[in-house]
């Protein structure tokens, strides 16, 4: 089997690759080893998450399927004190801010819903599991073997390989890619479920993120999914929960009760409506996730801290991101080059890196971090919380991050900027990763 792309995926992020593509006139193929609809996580989507929707012309069928709509996120502090909101926003021709939302999503409804869109314009699905990628001769990329539902084999020939397999990172995984480094502070996991009779916020801001937090490195969710049920979930690292010796169930009811008061308040019966799942939440960087055949997107390459729910929109943004570089790449823009997509490699990397910083400030620095949000730098926060991570900046907020962080960002060639100095992979040159004081001041400021 032959196709132009194919697309190692078909979560949100192949899906929205697929019908960016078809918009340019590129044939995919998308390769899916499960059924959807399946349970995922991540029902959580960011402003401008919701503006790639709008711009694929879903917006209408997004309303139509009466997702919850999302005007923004709270934030409760230790105890449910200092809580700090942020809205939702848009921006427009002129960059001026507007009031815009979003929408939370039950994963299930609309992975499919995003699938099968793809499909009605043009992808075609190969239901199986990706085995190992095709390479030629000089280690270029030119297809991927697939293990069919059936029990078959079958060689997908590409021009052009897609991994949106998430945090299964299959490039990385066969050794097509750099090296993928783990992030060095506190392992975490995430231990969540879906309730029923959970307690909203009043509307408009029923459908709206509530994030609980606890101490460093653990906090809770609250994530409405459609008129019943509320996505719950809490993170936190691996020791802490081992060292309850509970199972996952008992574990995540025990800490929904007891993290957070305003969490509690909001479940007066835990009523459990999904099994209790468990991931592990390593952040982890993948180098030189783009080559000659290959490109990876999203959290094939890359994954931060759930916190603020960014995957998702990361996925998708990417994608959109990706389809321009590949119509110039299959009329033959840089075809013979080293890495023919070394300039969205760079372009996207430094998106994710202004992420990055917002949250490890956030971690790291929490007073600063509540000065930046509410009085210094507002609008420029707002846009980071909205997906706005690709254009603007680095604005004067993300160079006063780094600067609190004691973080350089190089950028010259592609090995030098994947592991910056001052970041989370490698703790001897994060002079303030673990740092006592740094931690004594978070919860000063999360107990006060």
């Amino acid at each position: 089997m032959k196709t132009q792309v194919a697309i190692v995926g078909g979560g949100p992020g192949g899906s929205t690759a697929a019908m960016f593509l078809a918009r340019e006139g590129i044939q995919s193929v998308i390769i899916e080893k499960e059924t959807f609809p399946r349970y995922h996580i991540g029902e959580s989507m960011s402003g401008e998450c919701g503006a790639i929707l709008r711009r694929l012309g879903l917006g209408d069928e997004m309303l139509k399927r009466g997702h919850p709509i999302k005007r923004g996120l709270t934030v409760y502090g230790t105890n449910g004190k200092n809580a700090w909101y942020i809205p939702v926003k848009g921006r427009d021709e002129n960059w001026k801010l507007f009031d815009q939302y979003t929408w939370q999503v039950r994963r299930s409804d609309f992975d499919k819903m995003m699938l099968n869109e793809a499909v009605a314009r043009g992808a075609v699905v190969v239901p199986g599991r990706a085995a190992k990628p095709l390479l030629n001769e000089d280690g270029s990329v030119r297809g991927v073997q697939v293990h069919m539902e059936d029990g078959g084999v079958q060689d997908i020939e590409s021009e052009l390989l897609l991994d949106c397999s998430g945090q299964a990172t299959f490039l990385a995984n066969a050794g097509v890619t750099g090296p993928k480094f783990r992030g060095s502070y506190d392992k975490q996991i995430a231990i969540f479920s879906h309730v029923s009779g959970a307690i909203r916020q009043e509307a408009p801001e029923s459908g709206n993120t509530l994030i609980f937090y606890k101490g460093k490195y653990h906090w809770a969710w609250f994530i409405p999914i459609d008129d019943e049920i509320v996505s719950v979930g809490v993170v936190t690292s691996a020791a802490y929960f081992l060292g309850t010796g509970e199972d996952k169930k008992d574990f995540l009811i025990r800490e929904l009760r007891e993290l957070n008061p305003e969490l509690s308040q909001r479940l007066p019966e835990i009523n459990l409506v999904e099994d209790v799942h468990v991931i592990p939440n390593y952040s982890y960087q993948v180098q030189r996730f783009t080559g000659r055949g290959f490109v990876c997107v999203g959290d094939a390459h890359r994954f931060v801290d759930p916190i603020f729910s960014f995957g998702l929109f990361v996925s998708m943004r990417e994608a959109e991101l990706l389809a321009p570089v590949i119509k110039a790449y299959l009329s033959g823009t840089g075809r013979d080059a080293e890495n023919p997509f070394a300039d969205y490699q760079l372009h996207t990397e430094k998106g994710i890196d202004i992420l990055e910083d917002l949250i490890d400030t956030f971690w790291e620095n929490p007073v600063a971090f509540s000065v930046f949000t509410h009085r210094r730098y507002t609008e420029q926060i707002y846009d980071i919380f909205a997906g706005r991570l690709y254009e603007h900046q680095p604005s004067e907020a993300i160079l006063a991050c780094r600067k609190l962080l004691k973080r350089e960002r190089l950028y010259g060639a592609q090995d030098e900027y994947s592991v910056p100095i001052g970041s989370r992979f490698h703790a001897e040159r994060a002079p303030i990763w673990n740092n006592e004081a740094t931690v004594s001041n978070t919860e000063l400021w999360m107990n006060s």
